[in-house]
């Protein structure tokens, strides 16, 4: 990875967070509402489509209305944290490090992604059987940031022995790294074990079509983090209610996208947990941008 590729991605964030006020009253909040987000919707549309059914029966367990807020990125997420424009967050974990550096940002409870593994993939004829045979290799990821598409990868590569900065050539293809794979574009491919079924599924491949080489450990848990402004007794009270109500939480979340919460739990986080998200930061040189 090209470091003005994540220079300029710190320089969007900090730009995002210009106008943050630095003062905050740390005191508890009681309110008629709480606004409430979930990284990476463009739109209230699509707040409403994948998770209005997790917005009724929050309202129902908190006895409190939820207002939807569109945030297009977790920048803008932590952002918006910071101008306390928004009280509570649905986030992955690689998001939640940035907003926890930036904004102090409070674990709330954590979301099980029983199936959130970050898979290698190569041709069937390429030859590569290991981790390691990827030096001086062209692999496809998804984005800068991602969890499962960029930060999950470079941990397996730096655990094969790699430098992800000079030992291989990182493209961030998104949607299009499969399809270059399956087209010799790239060595390798390197993301989600949901999508890589999903792709197999919809172009009616087997696994034996594009091998995998290497299966990594269960990532860090999605999670509900809280606007810093909340005391320690609003954040166990809410947290409480959703371990008490976590069957109709999880019932809410089927319909998500990928159906990535299917098989999850809700159980208690802390911030140490996702100390691994930072150990890959300071790996490629941006320790920074999480501290």
């Amino acid at each position: 990875m090209k470091r003005r590729d994540f220079l300029g991605f710190s320089l969007l964030f900090l730009a995002s967070c210009a106008e943050a006020t630095t003062n905050r009253n740390n005191t508890k909040i009681t309110s008629e509402k709480l606004r409430f987000t979930v990284t990476e919707t463009q739109s209230i549309e699509e707040l409403q489509r994948d998770y209005g059914a997790l917005k009724t029966v929050l309202e129902e367990i908190w006895e409190t209305k939820i207002e939807f807020v569109p945030i297009g990125s977790y920048t803008a997420a932590a952002a918006a944290l910071q101008l306390d424009q928004v009280d509570l967050v649905l986030t992955g974990p690689s998001e939640y490090v940035v907003m926890r550096a930036r904004t102090n940002a409070v674990p709330v409870i954590a979301l099980t992604r029983p199936n959130y593994h970050t898979v290698i993939s190569v041709t069937v004829n390429s030859g590569i059987k290991s981790v390691a045979q990827l030096k001086g290799k062209k692999v496809a990821m998804w984005e800068i940031g991602s969890t499962s598409g960029h930060l999950g990868p470079t941990k397996m590569l730096m655990d094969a022995g790699l430098n992800p900065q000079s030992d291989v050539k990182i493209f961030m293809l998104k949607g299009d790294g499969l399809p270059a794979l399956r087209k010799g574009k790239v060595d390798a491919w390197a993301g989600s074990a949901v999508k890589y079924e999903k792709f197999l599924q919809d172009e009616a491949l087997l696994e034996k079509n594009l091998p995998l080489i290497a299966k990594g450990p269960l990532l860090p848990n999605d999670l509900f983090v809280a606007n810093s402004k909340f005391d320690a007794n609003f954040i166990k009270d809410i947290s409480a209610k959703m371990l008490d109500n976590q069957d109709k939480l999880l019932s809410s979340l089927l319909s998500v996208e990928e159906g990535k919460y299917k098989g999850s739990q809700l159980i208690s986080t802390s911030d140490a947990n996702y100390d691994m998200i930072r150990q890959v930061y300071e790996a490629i040189g941006q320790g920074s941008f999480v501290k």
